[in-house]
């Protein structure tokens, strides 16, 4: 392997990040480059420009990229209704492809050796980190620390924090890692390692306990044009406005957190705990909407396709063929995918309580047991012998099972 003179971090200013500007200094004796994308994380970008350059980097590239984030990443998979193991809306998944394609152009205009990332062996960001940078520039050298370096414990890496006066936001008694966009929020660490521990109150920021929440329930209106958000309450919205306005509205009312045990792509399973109270109620919307302006092969179909979709997200593979193909599919699904969902939130629920649409396949006239019914009956005794037959022709030939 070629000498590293320079290298450009990916950046958090959490606890491993933090650490490993120093780290690589001391390692590689290199010059550290540190970027940061803001995808909706609030006001602490201006604090992390100056943790950075404080701790040792020669510089930081600091990208606003939520309008990117949403327009290219979230809204195609709100489109495919992603969300993994039925749970978990994949905030932090989508969020890595899209922090990797900006490194490695930053990566190639700094002429850089190599890039670096702060995830750990075990976990799936290495992946993701590793495999778009695969994708994207396959010649860059890609570094872990994570992997190779002597601080075995978050602990230990708090000590060397400690050591080299390096300021970091955790601490021995919260050592919880959180990662955080405007698509969602992830917990972990400390006491949530335990799935028979209930998640401490203090760990979440976005959501108010359900049981705290408004008793009278907050009705929000989404409209949709081909699949994408469009408006609240009738008002038009940009994305980013718009996931910001719902998360706020859900989150008052407790909902959007996730309590699960994942299994993550590297074969162990995790406890989990994430906040995502916009996510939550756009993919129930999104679906809802779909089941009245989709037929019934290409609903139960698009299920498959959610699943498959969902897990080249977290397993690291939004920059590959396959994604590509789907997106291709799961577009032409959504040309019909326009009108408005009423959604009730109430503590700690998200329920849709009506939607309309005008590709609606609804037909009430058919769907009706009142006045005006207009579905000839009669039609239905061929239906169901014509139907039936094979299995007919089974009980009459083969002997009957227990």
């Amino acid at each position: 392997m070629k000498k590293i003179k320079k290298v450009v971090l990916a950046y958090s200013g959490g606890l491993d990040t933090s650490v490993m500007i120093r780290w690589l200094i001391e390692n590689y004796q290199c010059e550290v480059v540190a970027f940061s994308a803001d995808l909706g994380q609030g006001p602490e970008m201006e604090t992390i420009r100056k943790k950075a350059t404080a701790t040792g980097a020669s510089k930081i590239f600091i990208k606003d990229l939520r309008d990117e984030f949403v327009d290219d990443f979230i809204w195609p998979a709100l489109k495919a209704n992603a969300i993994y193991e039925g749970k978990y809306p994949l905030a932090t998944a989508l969020g890595r492809p899209l922090i990797t394609k900006h490194l490695v152009e930053i990566a190639k205009k700094e002429k850089a050796d190599a890039i670096a990332h702060g995830s750990t062996g075990k976990g799936n960001d290495q992946v993701r980190f590793e495999v778009t940078a695969m994708a994207l520039a396959p010649e860059i050298e890609r570094l872990a620390p994570v992997r190779d370096w002597e601080l075995k414990t978050r602990s230990e890496e708090i000590d060397y924090a400690k050591k080299h006066k390096i300021p970091v936001p955790v601490t021995k008694k919260s050592p919880y890692s959180i990662d955080l966009n405007i698509w969602g929020r992830s917990m972990e660490s400390g006491v949530l390692e335990d799935p028979w521990v209930e998640p401490p109150e203090e760990i979440f920021e976005l959501t108010t306990n359900p049981a705290k929440a408004p008793k009278k329930p907050t009705y929000v209106e989404i409209g949709f044009e081909k699949g994408i958000p469009v408006s609240l309450d009738g008002k038009k919205m940009k994305g980013v406005k718009l996931i910001e306005t719902l998360n706020a509205i859900a989150g008052k009312n407790g909902v959007g957190r996730i309590d699960m045990v994942e299994n993550r792509l590297v074969g162990i399973k995790s406890r989990e705990n994430y906040e995502a109270p916009a996510a939550v109620v756009l993919i129930a919307a999104h679906k809802d909407l779909e089941s009245l302006t989709l037929d019934r092969e290409t609903v139960h179909y698009k299920e498959m396709i959610t699943q498959k979709y969902s897990d080249l997200i977290y397993y690291g593979l939004w920059y590959s063929p396959l994604r590509y193909a789907l997106d291709s599919f799961v577009n032409t699904t959504q040309e019909t995918v326009t009108g408005v969902v009423k959604v009730r939130l109430q503590q700690g629920t998200c329920v849709p309580v009506s939607r309309k649409s005008p590709y609606s396949q609804y037909q009430m006239a058919l769907a009706t047991y009142e006045k005006g019914d207009m579905f000839d009956q009669k039609l239905a005794r061929g239906f169901v012998d014509l139907w039936g037959l094979p299995v007919k022709i089974s009980a009459m030939t083969q002997k009957p099972r227990k």
